[in-house]
C-alpha cells in the first residue's frame, strides 16, 4: 500500500489540504479526490491537452505533474473561472461557432485560449492556431475553435476601446 502525504494548495483561490499518494497525477487529484471534472484525462503522456490547467498562472499538463508536486502552487482548473469575463467571453463564442462537439477537449482549449489572449489580446489567425496546436480535437477540426478565440479577442477588445480600459479580465 502506498503511504500517503499532506498537500497544501491553493486550488481555484481556496486553500485546501489533502492526502495523496506519491504516484498519484495533478489529474486524478483534482478528479477523484477534489471531485472537480473539468480537468479530463486522454492520452496521460502531456500530448493532447485535455487535462490543461493553471498552475502558477501559467498553463500545464496535470496528467505530466505529480499531486505532490503542486504543494504550496496556485492551482486554477476550469471550474475557477466563474465571474472570469475573459473566460466568459470564450465560452460564449466557442457556443456559437459551435466550436465543442464532445466536449473532451474543450476545457484544456478553452485554458489555452484564456492565456493566448492574456498575454497576445490582439493574436493574428496564425498565432491562435499555434497556440493552441498542443491540444488535440477529432471532433470539430479547429477551423471554429480558432474563430471562436479570434471572435472573443474581437469582442474584449471593443469592450476596451469603449471603456477607455485594458482588454478582457
Amino acid at each position: 500500500m502506498d503511504s500517503l502525504f499532506p498537500v497544501t494548495l491553493t486550488l481555484n483561490g481556496v486553500t485546501a489540504t489533502h492526502e495523496v499518494s506519491q504516484r498519484t497525477t495533478l489529474a486524478d487529484f483534482l478528479r477523484q479526490t477534489v471531485g472537480l471534472t473539468a480537468t479530463h484525462i486522454g492520452c496521460e503522456h502531456g500530448v493532447c491537452g485535455a487535462c490543461t490547467v493553471f498552475v502558477d498562472g501559467r498553463i500545464a499538463r496535470a496528467c505530466l505533474m505529480f499531486a505532490i508536486q503542486a504543494e504550496g502552487r496556485d492551482i486554477r482548473t476550469l471550474e475557477g473561472f466563474a465571474g472570469d469575463r475573459r473566460m466568459e467571453v470564450l465560452q460564449r463564442h466557442f457556443h456559437e461557432r459551435n466550436a465543442l462537439q464532445c466536449g473532451f477537449c474543450t476545457s484544456g482549449m478553452l485554458a489555452t485560449a484564456h492565456q493566448l489572449l492574456e498575454g497576445s489580446p490582439d493574436p493574428s489567425r496564425e498565432e491562435v492556431r499555434e497556440s493552441l496546436s498542443g491540444n488535440f480535437c477529432r471532433c470539430t477540426g479547429y477551423h471554429a475553435i480558432v474563430d471562436a478565440t479570434l471572435d472573443a479577442a474581437a469582442e474584449l477588445n471593443a469592450a476596451a476601446v469603449a471603456t477607455g480600459g485594458e482588454a478582457a479580465c
